[in-house]
């Protein structure tokens, strides 16, 4: 498989203008809004891991932290299937993503796979995401909340999708100023 090529960067563009990732509205429905903002955030994870030499990806390379790129992408892909798939949608027809029982931490400390691959699987996932997400009648609408049992919100669920993607991307930033020193789209 060979590794995917993302559009060049231009670092002197404005971050809000950086290829392959739209703006969010100024205006519109709730729905939209949410919408918009997690795909933007998805790309801009996307456009931090874009060009990084593959060699480089699985590097830990802000210690103590454990963590990297590559981790984050598994990560991600797994956070996208728990919360929309399986907690949301109720779909529990595939195995979890990086994550078993006797090895909760795969995600981030078994990187001996291939990132090319592991990044398809997450723009996989982002994809099914997006047709729960569309297929769902409103935001209101609730799947199962596992660790309570309660019922839980589709807008709950999109701001936590939002939250992790924004706290993991301020990660992902740290990991790409180390590798090149490029920061700030």
């Amino acid at each position: 498989m060979t590794e995917p090529t993302a559009p060049p960067l231009n670092f002197a563009q404005p971050w809000a203008a950086a290829e392959g990732r739209g703006t969010p509205p100024l205006v519109g429905d709730e729905r939209e809004i949410l919408t918009s903002y997690l795909d933007f955030h998805r790309e801009t994870f996307a456009l931090k891991c874009a060009g990084v030499p593959v060699e480089r990806l699985s590097e830990r390379l802000v210690p103590p932290s454990g963590l990297s790129l590559h981790g984050l992408v598994r990560h991600l892909a797994g956070v996208e299937q728990w919360w929309l798939e399986i907690q949301f949608a109720g779909d529990e027809s595939r195995p979890q993503l990086y994550y078993s029982d006797d090895d909760p931490e795969q995600d981030f400390e078994r990187l001996d796979g291939d990132f090319a691959a592991d990044l398809a699987v997450w723009r996989s996932q982002v994809e099914r995401s997006r047709r729960i997400v569309a297929e769902a009648p409103s935001l209101d609408a609730t799947g199962v909340h596992k660790a309570s049992g309660q019922p839980v919100a589709l807008r709950r669920v999109l701001v936590h999708l939002l939250a992790e993607y924004a706290r993991h991307n301020g990660h992902a930033d740290l990991l790409r100023e180390r590798v090149d020193g490029a920061t700030g789209y």
